[in-house]
């Protein structure tokens, strides 16, 4: 018999950026968590305030090995997200999507609990179609060097439907464009994260390109409010659904709000863009507006503010720490 009537529920990539966010608000909302992570990108230090809670557990586990818990809910988040981490193992990176997949959507036949998929934008590849909507099938290159994040996450989908057609799983696949916030990595490449600690260091800002591409960004308590309403929707509603936010800004835009929001005296330097990276991306939300009254709250100007803070004091306190560890 269970000793609580909380509703249990497993994060995969649970201390990852999107992942930690995910178990705090879950916990406040009077869930258990099962926090899951391989830590590849994922740190301790993004779930160091929730040791302790009795409602929250942590396993160190790689989902590309089959996991054997029992739980009402899984949310797989477990993959690395920013090409700097995803093409340093390109092969594990194809197989966290595709076999991590499997084993959580077998987990989830065993248990029959709800699954949600973070799957991402980039299912979309370098589109021909703008904005995109859900029903666009992309522009990937499947040769090409982000082909084991794009293409795995292609996969992860198609797994979750077949699973969803042939064993009426309960599914929900998420689609994940631009976020950012407190507790990204400062070293995983994505753009935001980039241009905060150049800015904050005084360093030259690195463009690649001409500047010119476009991103939307969401900040992440949008993100994670339209993570849980979708996996609290009904069961016949499976996605996939985009979640970001649908304002769009050029590179060269994001740069200069940046450098006037650290007063930083760093200068803005072009470098060749990246293979196949995409042009254009911003999502069409009419989906998700209409089936959950969800739109985007949080400006970029404010949500900056909030991740600028947060990268002042990790740079100083690691400079601190790196100080005090010096003979």
């Amino acid at each position: 018999m269970r000793a609580t009537n909380r509703k249990r529920v497993l994060i995969t990539g649970g201390a990852g950026f999107l992942g930690s966010h995910l178990c705090e608000i879950l916990i406040a909302k009077g869930y258990e968590v099962l926090c899951v992570d391989n830590y590849f990108t994922g740190t301790k230090e993004n779930i160091a305030h929730l040791v302790g809670d009795p409602y929250f557990e942590m396993l160190r586990h790689d989902i590309t090995f089959p996991l054997y818990v029992e739980v009402d809910e899984i949310y797989n988040l477990a993959c690395p997200a920013s090409p700097i981490h995803y093409q340093h193992d390109p092969v594990q990176t194809t197989k966290t999507s595709v076999h991590g997949a499997i084993n959580m959507l077998g987990l989830s036949k065993r248990i029959n609990a709800r699954i949600l998929q973070a799957s991402t934008s980039e299912v979309y590849g370098d589109p021909k179609v703008h904005p995109q909507t859900e029903s666009y099938w992309g522009n990937v290159n499947p040769v090409g060097i982000r082909a084991c994040y794009d293409e795995g996450k292609r996969c992860a989908e198609t797994l979750f439907f077949d699973y969803y057609r042939q064993h009426r799983l309960p599914i929900k696949v998420l689609r994940i464009f631009n976020t950012y916030g407190p507790r990204m990595h400062p070293n995983d490449g994505r753009v935001v994260s980039n241009f905060i600690v150049q800015a904050l260091n005084n360093n030259p800002m690195t463009i690649f390109g001409d500047g010119t591409q476009t991103r939307s960004f969401c900040y992440v308590s949008d993100l994670i409010d339209v993570m849980t309403l979708f996996m609290e929707s009904p069961a016949e509603f499976t996605g996939p659904l985009n979640a970001g936010n649908p304002v769009e800004f050029t590179i060269s835009e994001l740069a200069e709000t940046i450098i006037t929001l650290t007063g930083s005296r760093s200068q803005i330097t072009n470098k060749p863009l990246p293979h196949d990276d995409p042009k254009q991306r911003c999502p069409d939300i009419s989906l998700v507006k209409k089936k959950l009254g969800w739109e985007p709250k949080v400006g970029l100007e404010e949500g900056l503010r909030n991740t600028i803070d947060y990268f002042d004091e990790h740079l100083r306190c690691h400079t601190k720490i790196k100080n005090n560890s010096n003979p």
